[in-house]
């Protein structure tokens, strides 16, 4: 059995994470390196390793909740688009990023910031919340 990915840490709670969606199957959390302004992660619960490895049935629950999440991030951040970007080489866990974007160039992961504002973060993610909420998807938004 693999060790467990830091995205398994983050979900069982041994790390801490910024969540703006949790379910049975998939959860998404604000990365600590984000791109751009509200970049967030959306990651199936059960730790596989590369998207093509998943059962379909969760990979369709990703991506159901990716669009929920992305609408959320329309609304919390008023960007032309939500970038999508499932690349997957930095931890062994399937994970699809939500960029938050006005032009392609916003998607380059040479723009990560190293070192966020923390209270940034809490204030992005507490808007992300805040947006699905107002979408009617409250039983799912862990509390701020």
């Amino acid at each position: 059995m693999a060790d467990d990915s830091v995205f398994t840490m983050i979900i069982r709670g041994d790390l801490p994470g910024r969540f703006v969606w949790r379910d049975d199957q998939v959860v998404a959390f604000l990365t600590i390196g984000p791109v751009q302004p509200g970049h967030t992660l959306v990651v199936p619960v059960a730790q596989v390793d590369r998207w093509t490895d998943v059962d379909p049935a969760t990979w369709g629950r990703v991506t159901e909740v990716g669009h929920h999440v992305g609408r959320a991030l329309d609304a919390a951040f008023g960007r032309s688009r939500v970038g999508v970007v499932v690349a997957g080489l930095e931890v062994p866990h399937c994970h699809v990023h939500l960029i938050p974007m006005d032009h392609e160039s916003e998607l380059s992961f040479a723009n990560v910031d190293p070192d966020p504002d923390a209270a940034a973060l809490d204030a992005h993610a507490a808007a992300i919340r805040a947006a699905l909420r107002e979408l009617g998807h409250t039983d799912v938004v862990p509390q701020d």
